[in-house]
């Protein structure tokens, strides 16, 4: 196969949604579909059943949560899937608009019952923002429902999308049938399986056949094909050109849980969705076809295997070919890498991979250096600059105490802050060396201190630290400068991990006051990216 071809075959695409909307389950059950996994884990991880595929972290099986992003790699179809499983909850963003650069489409999904949530919207404001084709999965349409009509108007009324129902259910809740295929005109209906473990048989059929409309009431049916004529009426005909460029959504209903519409969606969606796409970079647009290798690092994940303690840096093909042992130009360093040890993952499973193309994320292990946002390529010209940065929310002191265990406290805590997820700030002229950790959410501290016990065995202490707003402060500031500063009660002076100052105040009136008594000194809400000499 050529490249060009290699090319084409390839899907890379993420899944978003409001905590509980169903979106591990999906990321299961398009596994299954995909015969990647022959029986489906349950996320509740009951008793006697396996625990979810992608949510590998011990943490996350106890929680029922994602935690941390996951890639599986799998084929379909004459296909190639790159699948990023998402964490929802909003402590854990930072990870997914990470994730959210590497990919070229997104499936988001939709609780039926609860239609958009704040998670959803703000993650559905990044994917606009970086023109990403979405795909909606309207999920639970086995259970009690809002009428689907009012959902597709909240999709775009609320998001501001054009949303065009691929497909529509018949019936709701108990009553719910199956669904039907408004391009193929077809019914399809769905036969529960236990658990829903294995793919749900489907029985495939015209609207009318008795057989498909089913135990539906004659009220029920009456008012099915009064919504699919308002559909029609309206006159919407699908716009691939519009899907394509983020504009408008096509929508499949369905239920994860129990497997019914998945296939409709994993088919649709590799229908209409992109192929990799070119990346822009200082206005030059970087095609897959250029023959220079090149990629980005977009996450990295210590212990993803606790028997060899290492870390694992994830980087999004984006031009060129990718062979195991090839030599590449390390943006951050400047100096040439080797890189031997390259994977292909599936959840904390990986396999020794020999090549790979644009649009496939590969895992890079045993490369210290490595740290997010890094290019690695052949042509020392190609730079991305693709990994936004967030400003922390939540601060915490975290103690070690067991002097006995420092070793491990402090081997455990550099190797987490190299995954970029929690930061270290250092108080300024303290003579208490305890690292302030900063995060988007509290809840990471939560995950810093079981993966320290549990991947370390170094029990750590979180003390709340009194600050609530952190701000930048130019980085060409000198100390004298510093010194001479006018701070409000309770703010201090601190240094980021890349030694830049910083301000840390108790509230945004303590920030807002910092601006007015000291003008000629502007205040950043954005990290600076790069570290200082000093």
């Amino acid at each position: 196969m050529s490249i060009a071809e290699e090319i084409q075959r390839r899907r890379t695409f993420a899944i978003i949604s409001h905590p509980d909307a169903g979106k591990t389950t999906l990321t299961e059950k398009l596994l299954l579909y995909g015969g990647a996994v022959q029986l489906a884990g349950s996320v509740t991880a009951r008793k006697n059943q396996r625990a979810t595929t992608s949510d590998w972290m011990e943490l996350e099986k106890k929680r029922g949560i994602s935690i941390s992003s996951t890639v599986l790699q799998f084929d379909y179809d004459g296909y190639r899937l790159n699948l990023l499983d998402t964490p929802g909850h909003k402590d854990f963003s930072e990870d997914t608009y990470r994730v959210l650069t590497a990919v070229d489409a997104v499936v988001m999904v939709i609780d039926s019952a609860k239609g958009i949530e704040p998670q959803t919207r703000k993650l559905f404001e990044v994917c606009r923002q970086r023109g990403v084709p979405i795909f909606t999965f309207m999920n639970k349409c086995d259970r009690p429902m809002k009428n689907p009509l009012e959902l597709i108007d909240e999709l775009e009324r609320v998001l501001g999308i054009g949303a065009f129902p691929v497909n529509w259910p018949i019936g709701n809740g108990p009553e719910f049938q199956g669904i039907y295929d408004r391009q193929t005109k077809t019914m399809h209906t769905f036969e529960r399986v236990v658990g829903g473990k294995h793919r749900a048989p489907v029985v495939v059929g015209g609207l009318h056949d008795p057989e498909v409309r089913g135990n539906l009431s004659d009220a029920e049916f009456a008012k099915t094909l009064e919504e699919l004529e308002m559909l029609e009426l309206a006159g919407e005909s699908f716009d691939e050109a519009a899907v394509l460029a983020g504009r408008t959504t096509p929508v499949f209903f369905g239920s994860g849980v129990n497997n019914f519409g998945v296939q409709l969606l994993l088919d649709g969606f590799l229908k209409h969705s992109p192929a990799p796409k070119s990346r822009v970079m200082g206005g030059i647009e970087i095609a897959p076809e250029n023959p220079a290798f090149s990629g980005f690092i977009f996450k990295i994940q210590a212990n993803m295997d606790p028997k060899h303690r290492d870390r694992i840096a994830f980087i999004r093909v984006c031009s060129g070919k990718f062979d195991r042992d090839m030599t590449v130009h390390h943006s951050r360093s400047e100096k040439k890498v080797r890189l031997s040890s390259s994977h292909k993952l599936f959840g904390n499973e990986r396999e020794t991979v020999d090549e790979a193309f644009p649009g496939d994320v590969i895992g890079l292990v045993g490369h210290d250096s490595f740290g997010i946002g890094d290019t690695l390529t052949t042509d020392p010209k190609i730079l991305y600059k693709e990994i936004p940065r967030f400003t922390p929310e939540a601060f915490s002191y975290l103690h070690n105490p067991n002097t006995g265990k420092y070793k491990q406290f402090r081997q455990g805590l550099d190797q987490l802050l190299q995954e970029g997820v929690i930061q270290a700030l250092y108080l300024r002229n303290s003579s208490i060396k305890t690292p302030l950790l900063a995060a988007v959410g509290p809840l990471q501290f939560e995950v810093v201190q079981f993966r320290l016990e549990s991947e370390y065995g170094a029990e750590s202490r979180l003390e709340a630290a009194p600050w609530s707003v952190v701000r930048w402060l130019p980085t060409d500031i000198k100390e004298e400068e510093l010194d001479a500063l006018s701070l409000p009660t309770g703010a201090r002076l601190a240094y980021d991990i890349g030694k830049n100052p910083v301000v840390l105040f108790q509230n945004e009136w303590s920030a807002n006051y910092f601006g007015e008594t000291n003008k000629n000194t502007p205040l950043s809400a954005v990290p600076v990216q790069t570290a200082r000499d000093s």
